[in-house]
C-alpha cells in the first residue's frame, strides 16, 4: 500500500474507531439519563385509593426505571387547584396528571364515556372495552387535541349511591333536594328536581357539615368513612346507579412524553397498568372492611333504592345519554363503541360473574 494511501486509511479507520466508542458511550450515557416530572392530582393529600395510588404509580415509575424517572405528585392545591389538572397538563404547568377524566366534561361530552356511565359498564368490562374493545383508541383521539395522552389508572369499583339526610321511598323525594354529585349521574337527578352541585372531594364534608348541602356522593364506604360523612348524614343509599366502574386517569403531556426514552416511555405504561390493578383491588378490599365499621361501630343504615325509583332513574339516564352522544361526531362514536360492546356485556353477566353473585346468595 503505498504511504500516502495508507495515511488515509489509518486516518480513516481512527475517525471510525472513535466514532464507535463514541456511539458505544453514548447508549449508555443516554440510557442513565434522569428525568423529573411533576405530577399534579385531583385528591387530597393521602386521600385513601386515588390520592395513595397516585403515589404509588410514581413509585413504582422509580423502581422501574431504576430512578431515571423521578416523579414528584402535588397533591390537590399544591400546585393548581383540582379542576384545574387538566390545563395544567395541557399548557406545560405540570407534566402528568391523576384524575378522573369526566372532571373535564367541559372540554368533550365524549369524556363522560371513560368515567361514568349511568348503568354502564362495572370496572372490569369498562377495562376490557378500553384494552380490547378499541376504548382505548378513542380516549386518544379524544385527547390528541388537547397535546395529552390518556393510561387507565384504575376504578374505585361500584360506587355508593351516596349520603342523604332523608329517605328516597319516590322520585318526589329527589324534588329541591340539595345535592354534590359528579358526572352524568348530577343531570339525571336535576332532571328529577334535585339542586345538584360539583365540588372537589376536599369540600364535601364541610359542605355536608354546614349543610351547605343535603347529600352527597362520593365513592365508596372506604373513602366515605375517611372523610366523616356519616357524621353529617343518616341515610345511606347503595349501590349507586350513576357510575358503576368510574375510570381513573394518568394524562401525559404529549411534548413531555415524546422527549422520554422509548423503555422509559414504555414503563409509564407499564405502571399505569400496574397501578390500576392494584387500585381496584385495594378498593374491593377496604370498602368490604369498611362498610363493616360503618355499620357495626358507626350505626350507619345502609338502604337500597327502591324499584319504581331505580326505574325512573334508568329511564332518565338512557334520555340523557342518547341526548349526549348527539354532540358532535366524536363524541357519538365514543358511545356507540360503548353501547355495542355495554348490549354484548349485558347479555353476559348472568351467565358468569352476575349468576355466581345470584347463587351466593342463596
Amino acid at each position: 500500500m503505498p504511504r500516502s494511501d495508507r495515511r488515509r486509511f489509518l486516518r480513516a479507520a481512527g475517525v471510525g474507531l472513535a466514532g464507535g466508542a463514541a456511539a458505544g458511550l453514548a447508549r449508555p450515557a443516554l440510557a442513565q439519563q434522569r428525568f423529573e416530572l411533576k405530577m399534579v392530582t385531583a385528591w387530597p393529600k393521602n386521600a385513601p385509593g386515588v390520592g395513595v395510588n397516585a403515589e404509588r404509580f410514581a413509585e413504582k415509575l422509580r423502581v422501574l426505571s431504576g430512578g431515571r424517572l423521578d416523579v414528584k405528585v402535588f397533591a390537590a392545591g399544591e400546585l393548581v387547584p383540582p379542576f384545574e389538572a387538566f390545563d395544567a397538563v395541557a399548557s406545560g404547568t405540570a407534566d402528568m396528571a391523576h384524575a378522573t377524566p369526566y372532571y373535564w366534561v367541559g372540554k368533550s361530552p365524549a369524556l363522560n364515556w371513560f368515567t361514568g356511565v349511568p348503568f354502564g359498564m362495572t370496572a372490569v368490562e369498562a377495562y376490557a372495552w378500553l384494552r380490547f374493545g378499541g376504548g382505548q383508541a378513542l380516549w386518544d383521539e379524544v385527547y390528541d387535541g388537547f397535546g395529552i395522552k390518556p393510561y387507565y389508572a384504575g376504578s374505585s369499583g361500584t360506587q355508593a349511591g351516596g349520603w342523604f339526610n332523608r329517605k328516597i321511598e319516590t322520585v318526589e323525594d329527589f324534588k329541591g333536594l340539595k345535592f354534590r354529585i359528579a358526572g352524568l349521574g348530577g343531570e339525571v337527578m336535576r332532571r328529577l328536581g334535585a339542586a345538584t352541585v360539583m365540588m372537589p372531594p376536599g369540600e364535601i364534608t364541610q359542605a355536608l357539615a354546614a349543610g351547605t348541602v343535603d347529600g352527597a356522593d362520593w365513592v365508596g364506604p372506604w373513602n366515605d368513612l375517611a372523610f366523616g360523612l356519616y357524621r353529617f348524614a343518616k341515610y345511606y343509599y347503595m349501590p349507586g346507579f350513576h357510575e358503576p366502574g368510574p375510570g381513573l386517569e394518568v394524562i401525559v403531556n404529549k411534548k413531555v412524553l415524546a422527549g422520554l426514552p422509548d423503555d422509559l416511555k414504555a414503563m409509564i405504561a407499564v405502571a399505569a397498568d400496574a397501578t390500576a390493578i392494584e387500585t381496584l383491588g385495594d378498593f374491593t378490599y377496604h370498602n368490604v372492611v369498611s362498610l363493616k365499621v360503618l355499620t357495626d361501630e358507626h350505626g350507619v343504615q345502609v338502604l337500597t333504592f327502591p324499584d319504581p325509583v331505580v326505574k325512573r332513574l334508568k329511564e332518565v339516564s338512557d334520555q340523557v345519554l342518547k341526548e349526549l352522544a348527539t354532540h358532535d361526531r366524536l363524541t357519538l362514536k365514543v358511545a356507540e363503541s360503548y353501547g355495542d360492546f355495554l348490549t354484548q356485556a349485558t347479555a353476559y353477566a348472568p351467565l358468569a360473574e352476575q349468576g355466581i353473585l345470584t347463587w351466593r346468595q342463596m
